[in-house]
């Protein structure tokens, strides 16, 4: 061995894995997949077997795995040369290769070498019979053994217990004894030479980032163990470390197994997969009919999706039905139920699951929870093997997201050492972790399997996605409800959690707060510029906006008279419509309490933005979106951004049809149309006195900027037909 890497290797090549796995779940996929990336020969004891071990999760048990083990090495146990190596699969990940578990057993110098911890299980009463030490862990682990083939036979051999009897009971009691401890030649791994248990130990670990892989380093005995185990309620942080361990993510190359599992579509013999989308408003929720409208936009076949609404909010019954009639066709399906069932947000929820998991031919669901939220992903981004997958959404400028990297040990919110580089897409992959919300992709399959007769999303007294996730977490002990043995009590499964994954490969979508979503207003969405200002500038800034800046994208009709788009057709609908509802207009009167010292010299008919309690989200949109254009048009000023007179103005033939000439008492004005001239009025305009320049074809959702005083003697001409409407503001005044 020392001298000659042929000899290494021929040791290497007599080491054999021998591991328990009952069932394929993802933890035991994962363990193989760390496996076989060392290229370590493993044979898997008892797979289909009916688990008769016990609920080793919560209680003592785990018997079955010594009688497996037990009978596997009675084929080998005159191969003095071969070395085995038992572990558990579940929760348990390879860190090193063969050739460094080799190196490390031997200079240990003993036949049979348990993994150590820090915490004594299951009888604390044999603490004191443990060889006292001086540093180091001191109680004997059951997950991880190592030995000769020979040595560990003699050690399993002495097996004669029940299936549900404790394995770690039994390990410890052979291990206390000092004649056998003694003939066998055991010692534990004190120092996590080769195995790392967290329990009682995440505090001593990190993670060891490499150029080819990633290590998980004990920064108590500064070694680098080479196999990990999530034993105890650990589990979630050997998620956490398996995110990284041994080549899933490092700084160098990225995600190295986000490929892995992804469906190739246009591989698919037979075509998409059908998907059901389930969607769910609990609350009054900002900008539900562009949600709904994105769903069009999935890039994904409409005919194998098949649409479920559970609606629990009357305000919105309108913009569904809207949708559904304009719709109803579109999809392969199209399902809603309203407020008039009275649903929990649970029970909705789990009548979306039992609905999925019994439509026939559905591969696929797509949950995506409306209220707090709006996110609509390219869904074929997300179409995987993985059981449960969620795209990364978050909130516009905040940390805020759809998914926790951790847990408080009461089960709430805790943040992991990834999380804001997760967030911030510093570090992109492909995330097993513990929670995630609003919205995510089911496979089918796990909802008739793993997830089955599960009552998803209602659980003691957490919220419907705790209780969904808590549930896919700890997929462990139930009665086995297929077997008619009165054994069936004891037949409890062992831990198998479903795995939840979170990706920021791409751009998903956002979040949105609903935090002060006022439902009192006609069309409510227009409050939402500071709450939601991506969705706002969205839904109501024109599309060519942004061209001003990149292209030059105004116009300059007369002179110092700046034409340019900012609102959305959208916007200016909504803007009338409020403006009607609210309904009191001015008259065009000289008296006027509205204003200081209740006189107005050149007064129209009008709505002021105060009397709607829209003057604070109007001076913000003045600040955020024209601000930047008079910067642009008029160079070296700097505007305030404030106006005191921020009004809509009506003219009809009937009441008021044009106003005289005037000066405006701001620095300068905006006047922006919010309807079409000759479909909805005819006449109209503004004409600037001093440059004898008229501008008479006002377009919808453009504005005028000009100076308000001195040069700009203005008036506007009569509105001949119909009814015109502008919005505007006197800026700086």
């Amino acid at each position: 061995y020392c001298g000659c890497g042929n000899v290494f290797l021929s040791f290497a090549e007599k080491l054999l894995v021998l591991t328990v796995a009952t069932e394929e779940t993802d933890g035991f996929l994962r363990f193989m997949q760390s496996a076989n990336y060392f290229n370590y020969t493993v044979k898997v004891l008892g797979m289909g077997e009916a688990w008769k071990g016990g609920d080793v999760g919560r209680s003592i048990g785990g018997g079955q795995k010594v009688r497996l083990l037990k009978e596997a090495m009675e084929a080998l146990a005159d191969q003095e040369d071969l070395l085995v190596l038992s572990v558990d699969s579940y929760d348990l990940i390879f860190a090193g290769g063969p050739e460094e578990i080799l190196r490390k057993f031997q200079k240990a110098n003993h036949k049979v070498l348990f993994a150590a911890e820090g915490l004594i299980w299951p009888d604390k009463r044999l603490a004191d019979k443990y060889p006292s030490m001086r540093s180091g862990k001191r109680y004997l682990n059951s997950g991880g053994i190592i030995g000769y083939a020979p040595y560990i036979n003699r050690v399993v051999s002495q097996w004669n217990l029940h299936d549900n009897d404790d394995d770690q009971l039994f390990y410890t009691k052979i291990y206390l004894d000092p004649l056998q401890r003694q003939t066998l030649n055991m010692t534990l791994d004190h120092k996590c030479q080769i195995f790392q248990n967290l329990n009682g130990a995440v505090d001593e670990v990190l993670l060891k980032f490499g150029t080819d892989r990633v290590r998980v380093r004990n920064t108590v005995y500064d070694s680098l163990p080479v196999v990990v185990h999530g034993n105890g309620n650990t589990k979630m942080y050997l998620n956490y470390l398996a995110n990284y361990v041994p080549n899933t993510w490092n700084y160098e190359h990225g995600c190295s197994h986000c490929d892995d599992d992804v469906m190739d579509l246009s591989q698919l013999k037979v075509s998409f997969p059908n998907v059901f989308v389930g969607v769910f408003i609990e609350q009054p929720t900002p900008f539900l009919p562009e949600f709904f409208q994105r769903l069009l936009t999935l890039d994904y076949p409409k005919d194998k999706l098949k649409v479920f609404v559970h609606n629990n909010e009357v305000y919105h019954e309108k913009h569904i039905q809207k949708f559904w009639e304009e719709n109803r066709n579109v999809f392969n399906s199209f399902k809603v139920v309203g407020p008039e069932e009275n649903l929990s947000q649970g029970e909705a929820r789990n009548m979306g699951m039992y609905y999925i998991r019994w439509l026939a031919g559905c591969e696929m669901s797509l949950n995506c929870i409306c209220s707090d939220r709006i996110t609509i992903s390219p869904l074929c981004l997300l179409l995987s093997y993985r059981k449960i997958i969620g795209p990364l959404v978050t909130r516009h400028g905040k940390l805020w997201s759809n998914f926790w990297g951790a847990l408080s040990l009461d089960g709430y919110y805790a943040r992991s050492e990834d999380y804001v580089d997760i967030v911030q897409r510093k570090r992109v992959g492909m995330w097993n972790i513990p929670f995630m919300a609003h919205v995510y992709l089911v496979k089918g399959s796990a909802l008739r399997n793993e997830l089955k007769e599960r009552n998803y999303f209602v659980l003691e007294k957490l919220d419907p996605d705790m209780a969904f996730c808590r549930n896919a977490r700890e997929m462990t002990s139930h009665r086995e409800k297929d077997s008619p043995s009165p054994e069936s009590f004891h037949m409890l499964r062992p831990p198998k959690g479903v795995f939840m994954y979170i990706t920021n490969r791409h751009d998903f979508g956002r979040l949105i707060s609903t935090a002060n979503y006022n439902i009192s207003h006609y069309n409510n969405d227009l409050w939402q510029i500071f709450e939601n200002p991506v969705d706002w500038k969205e839904k109501y800034i024109h599309q060519n906006y942004t061209r001003i800046f990149t292209e030059n994208y105004l116009e300059q009709p007369c002179p110092d008279v700046f034409w340019f788009p900012v609102f959305s057709e959208k916007a200016c609908d909504e803007i009338v419509e409020e403006m009607e509802h609210y309904g009191s207009w001015s008259g065009g009167k000289h008296e006027d309490k509205r204003i200081s010292g209740g006189y107005e010299t050149v007064p129209t008919d009008d709505i002021h933005m105060k009397q709607i309690s829209y003057e604070k989200e109007w001076l913000h949109f003045i600040r955020e979106f024209i601000s930047p254009i008079t910067l642009k048009v008029f160079s070296g000023y700097f505007t305030k951004g404030y106006a005191l007179m921020n009004f809509v103005v009506k003219y009809t033939p009937a009441r008021q049809a044009y106003l005289r000439p005037h000066h405006d008492s701001s620095t300068f004005t905006i006047n922006i149309a919010l309807n079409n001239k000759d479909t909805d009025f005819q006449g109209g305009g503004c004409r600037f006195h001093r440059y004898n320049c008229s501008i008479e074809s006002p377009r919808k959702g453009w504005s005028f900027m000009h100076p308000g005083r001195l040069t700009h003697l203005h008036e506007g001409l009569p509105t001949t037909n119909g009814t015109r409407y502008i919005a505007v503001s006197f800026i700086d005044p």
